[in-house]
């Protein structure tokens, strides 16, 4: 199957505005999409990238992305919400995980939670309105060693308490 993306000097080129996704974001996501055409099941790399590039996956931009690639929408969106690792809602520039498994439940990890929403007014999976943090309880890390563990972004933090996590997100203001 032939698949081309609509060239923007074509009259049937369209492409949605949205107020998170800059002009150079869609020609980068042109160029993303373009790469993957001919690749078979390319749609989990395109998402993964295209949201990397904006920090979430608008419904707009899922739709702009199963057009250009001819693949039906209700699939593109499905391959979108039905894996943790997208989200269709604007994230925080830093993420936060709480380890809420049992080792740290039983250690703190709920203090841990109780203390990061009630300061920056989170619930689970919600994000700040500056869109600087997203809160988010994870059910294993992995690293029971450390209970209670977190993670902002890539750094893994253990043995931490409700303030020792206050302390160590002042570094991300």
């Amino acid at each position: 199957m032939q698949h081309n993306i609509i060239h923007t000097d074509s009259p049937d080129y369209f492409r949605p505005t949205h107020s998170d996704i800059t002009p150079d974001m869609w020609q980068d996501i042109d160029r993303i999409i373009q790469e993957y055409l001919e690749v078979p099941g390319a749609v989990t790399q395109v998402l993964r990238r295209c949201q990397d590039l904006v920090g979430y996956l608008p419904v707009q931009l899922v739709d702009y992305i199963a057009r250009s690639m001819n693949i039906p929408g209700s699939e593109v969106f499905g391959v979108a919400s039905f894996y943790s690792l997208f989200s269709l809602k604007p994230r925080g520039r830093n993420i936060i995980r709480v380890c809420t498994g049992t080792a740290c439940h039983v250690k703190g990890a709920d203090m841990v939670m109780r203390r990061l929403k009630q300061t920056y007014h989170l619930e689970d999976g919600s994000t700040t309105p500056d869109r600087r943090f997203t809160l988010e309880s994870v059910r294993c890390m992995g690293a029971c060693g450390l209970a209670p563990a977190m993670t902002i972004n890539q750094a893994t933090h253990g043995h931490i308490t409700g303030d020792q996590a206050l302390k160590l997100l002042q570094e991300y203001y």
